[in-house]
């Protein structure tokens, strides 16, 4: 998902999002662990979606608190 798709969720979305990305690495890991994995850039793309939800969502609450 782009930047730009993400900005236009709200930040309930976001959370949401967030939850669910955060789950499926955790399923990722250990898959990866357990040599089941089938697709390994699958992590890479699942940590840079939640670092771009976290880079937003660090914005925001930057934007918001008037620095």
């Amino acid at each position: 998902m782009n930047a730009s798709d993400l900005r236009k969720k709200k930040d309930a979305e976001l959370v949401e999002l967030l939850d669910e990305l955060a789950a499926e690495g955790m399923k990722l890991r250990f898959q990866r662990a357990a040599m089941q994995l089938a697709s390994t850039s699958r992590v890479a793309q699942v940590r840079r979606e939640i670092a771009r939800i976290k880079t937003i969502q660090a914005e925001r609450s930057r934007q918001g608190a008037g620095v």
